[in-house]
């Protein structure tokens, strides 16, 4: 089974094996969102379907992480085609972790909205910094954003991300950038989060959704690509992008002790769509097909 992303010499080997081939497709992130900051990642995402494509007739067995995966191998020619949700340990989510530095910082009267993710342009963080300024101004201005994950693999965006929180002359303070983390301290942001916000125009899947479920943080996120599906209807939703809307959704997600406990138990529900008894049989399935 090979678990397709990025370009790499298992698809060739892989296509080179006379029988038991699988692939996992986890997508490939539209090339033109890296258009205007980094010609490389562009590059490198054109191939990335390019190579995708090659492997039709070559596999006897095609799986997206999610339908909307699945619809696109479909597109491209893959046949048989399926769905094996992504395997996510929420354990390292749920751990009783403690991390007194991180907790001081977050334990005061600000209101923490959480993303995690790598910094990157179909994530769309600059909407996270004008959704911040609609917050600001119509709901409350003792707020947090946090983004936990890599943001140095598109320096340019990031260098724009930043220049747009100057430019709103927003306090620099107030939107915290980690970088990578070790479990123990994503357990941490989690637990200290009051809304987890996702305003993505691409995904596959998601893993952060289902982090969230796990942790019991409300979802706030745009339906877009596969998070309508992977959220299966829990989480707070929102579309089109109407970003003085989603203000207000949030500020009731944080404030709102009736709704959250609605939203929360929502999402328990749907987590167990994503236990490890669902995998194991669908995996199983999977297996079978083969023999």
């Amino acid at each position: 089974m090979l678990h397709y992303a990025l370009p790499s010499p298992m698809t060739a080997a892989l296509a080179a094996l006379d029988r038991g081939r699988v692939i996992h497709y986890h997508n490939v992130t539209p090339a033109a969102y890296f258009a205007p900051y980094d010609a490389g990642l562009f590059r490198l995402a054109v191939l990335a379907r390019r190579e995708l494509a090659t492997l039709v007739g070559h596999v006897d067995l095609a799986l997206g992480v999610s339908e909307f995966n699945r619809q696109e191998l479909d597109s491209l020619g893959f046949a048989p085609t399926g769905v094996l949700p992504i395997a996510v340990d929420t354990a390292r989510i749920t751990q009783p972790a403690r991390c007194p530095a991180i907790e001081r910082l977050l334990d005061d009267e600000l209101v923490n909205f959480l993303f995690v993710g790598r910094i990157a342009p179909n994530k769309k963080i600059e909407d996270h910094i004008f959704f911040a300024e609609h917050y600001k101004r119509y709901v409350d201005a003792y707020y947090r954003f946090i983004f936990v994950g890599r943001y140095d693999a598109v320096p340019r965006y990031y260098a724009m991300i930043r220049a747009l929180i100057s430019e709103f002359k927003m306090l620099q303070e107030r939107f915290i950038f980690t970088g990578p983390v070790s479990d123990q301290e994503l357990a941490v942001y989690y637990r200290h989060a009051a809304v987890y916000m996702s305003m993505s125009e691409h995904e596959g899947f998601c893993v952060p959704l289902v982090e969230a479920m796990a942790a019991d943080v409300p979802i706030l996120a745009y339906g877009a690509a596969a998070v309508p599906e992977t959220l299966g209807g829990a989480g707070v939703q929102f579309a089109p992008k109407d970003l003085e809307y989603a203000a207000e959704l949030g500020g009731a997600l944080a404030f709102d002790e009736e709704l959250r406990t609605t939203v929360i138990a929502g999402q328990r529900r749907r987590l167990q769509d994503f236990g490890d008894a669902r995998i194991v049989r669908d995996l199983a399935r999977v297996i079978g097909s083969l023999s």
